[in-house]
């Protein structure tokens, strides 16, 4: 290890947490680290990683100190008890929870001494590390900026904002914006599935489809930022019958239609509110007043 890289701690040694450390330990940073089992840490002791006799050691050690774990109340409630040791060092939180209950951490963190920045891994752990992980990040830019160096060995960083939660929404609408392609295309392979198209079938055809829909995104986000939905050449009465259409043809292959339910009634009130002609993208503006 070269001792001109800042030293950094990661507390929490499931598979993500064990990842980010050894992606510190390959980069070269002296790692120190800690689980409440420790029958976690051998492997990273041996690849070079100081094991902590305790959790206060284990932040005094370095001035960034990363939480990966559960939630946020399983970061407050381990580090309540030695909170006084974070005090003039970066807490590192890479924990999941809703973006209010981040907010609340970092003001606890705040108040305690300690800069706060909540990061979201977008990657498999495996993944860590890579040229396909990235991790967003939110809360003090300061830290991020004093950190980019050890930040950059985890993935690609990007800094979303001073405010503690939106890294975390970030993550949550990345993958609301996923599961729809996931659970869409096996909606779809099982209404194939009733007339024994197997799903690499579908596949062939519903790859450039879908490649033309993420095309069309860029539209769709100059539509519902300047709210003006009167261009849209597609217009909510003509896809509430394709959605209706969708779901009869469900029901009558015997597939579930549940997937698309919610959607056919968020565009059925935008529509009854008199939008029917207005782009699809219109459906927005019942989706961010929670209908």
């Amino acid at each position: 290890m070269t001792s001109s890289k800042t030293p950094v701690s990661v507390i929490g040694l499931g598979r993500l947490g064990a990842a980010l450390a050894e992606a510190f330990l390959a980069a070269g940073h002296p790692t120190t680290v800690w689980n409440r089992s420790p029958g976690k840490t051998g492997h990273l002791a041996a690849r070079g990683a100081v094991v902590a006799g305790s959790l206060t050691k284990a932040i005094e050690a370095s001035p960034l100190v990363l939480t990966v774990l559960a939630h946020h109340g399983a970061v407050r409630e381990l580090l309540d008890p030695v909170v006084g040791s974070l005090s003039g060092r970066t807490l590192l939180n890479i924990s999941s929870s809703t973006p209010e209950d981040i907010r609340k951490l970092a003001t606890w963190a705040q108040g305690h001494g300690a800069d706060y920045l909540d990061g979201a891994v977008m990657a498999v752990p495996q993944a860590i590390g890579t040229a396909d992980a990235q991790v967003l990040y939110s809360g003090s830019l300061a830290a991020f900026d004093s950190y980019g160096e050890q930040l950059g060995v985890l993935g690609a960083a990007r800094y979303v904002g001073a405010d503690p939660g939106v890294a975390e929404l970030y993550s949550y609408a990345l993958l609301s914006a996923g599961y729809g392609t996931l659970f869409g295309f096996l909606h779809g392979t099982a209404m194939l599935d009733s007339a024994g198209v197997r799903p690499t079938e579908f596949l062939a055809l519903a790859v450039p489809w879908l490649n033309g829909m993420v095309a069309f995104l860029s539209e769709i986000a100059r539509e519902t930022e300047t709210g003006d939905y009167s261009t849209g050449e597609s217009s909510l009465d003509i896809n509430l019958f394709a959605l209706e259409n969708i779901v009869a043809a469900s029901r009558t292959a015997g597939v579930d239609p549940g997937f698309h339910l919610p959607t056919v009634e968020l565009v059925r009130k935008r529509i009854a509110a008199g939008n029917g002609q207005e782009s699809a993208s219109g459906v927005f503006e019942v989706m961010r007043t929670g209908g």
